[in-house]
């Protein structure tokens, strides 16, 4: 897909989640903030409800979208998917990376003969599970252990980068190399409430411990001025971000 394994975009580190009802609202919200600034992601409820108009709505407007979808399904399905996302324009889309080998091929597979092929990344262990759910999975692994293995699984199929916890962002690093992308959600400003999230850290930790990219939502759409609460944490970040 790409000669260097885990190609970066150069730009704000920040990714806004538009994880909200419907296509009005993400388009209100989007036109408050800057594609300078920001990128924005269209998740599972959003993109259900306003299918991929909204993505070209969002793209004709200046942002760069991560398609944030998940796919995990048998190896033909997902290629396909993935075709489509890259059809539509995408900067981002993943898969989960516990679908396997042959579905990680086949996904890096499809998204080889694009003209603009997206970033293409693998879905660990969600920022919302911990050690209990694992267990109750079946899976004798620690969490981080668990992580370390989908993300080497994922870098030697070829994806770009891997979505994980800042936590996890130092081991990931020294086993996947410097090149390799990673994308965190979980991430809170002080004092926010961490809701459905576990593995929860601040931008500026998130950044420290050698995140990529910074998936943030309710503390900048639940924000009564999302504009300055983005401004917050890029200043929070910039003494950081630089790598």
């Amino acid at each position: 897909m790409t000669e260097v394994l885990g190609r970066r975009v150069p730009g704000s580190p920040v990714i806004v989640a538009l994880d909200v009802a419907d296509a009005s609202a993400a388009l209100s919200l989007a036109a408050r903030l800057d594609p300078q600034l920001c990128r924005v992601k269209v998740g599972k409820e959003l993109f259900t409800r306003a299918g991929p108009a909204v993505v070209e709505q969002l793209q004709r407007a200046g942002f760069e979208v991560f398609l944030d979808l998940k796919f995990h399904d048998i190896p033909t399905t997902v290629a396909q998917a993935l075709r489509a996302a890259a059809d539509l324009g995408v900067w981002m889309v993943n898969v989960h990376a516990a679908g396997g080998r042959r579905m990680l091929d086949a996904a890096v597979e499809a998204l080889t003969a694009c003209r603009r092929p997206p970033l293409l990344i693998g879905v660990t262990v969600l920022t919302s599970m911990d050690a209990s759910d694992l267990a109750e999975l079946g899976y004798t692994e620690t969490v981080a252990e668990r992580v370390l293995r989908l993300a080497t699984l994922t870098a030697s199929a070829g994806l770009d980068g891997v979505v994980c916890s800042a936590q996890e962002a130092p081991a990931l690093r020294r086993a996947c190399g410097e090149a390799f992308a990673l994308v965190t959600p979980g991430i809170r400003t002080a004092g926010d409430d961490a809701a459905d999230q576990r593995r929860v850290v601040t931008p500026a930790e998130a950044v420290a411990l050698g995140a990529d990219y910074l998936v943030i939502g309710r503390s900048v759409t639940a924000s009564a001025d999302p504009v300055m609460a983005l401004n917050a944490i890029l200043a929070e970040i910039s003494g950081d971000a630089a790598r």
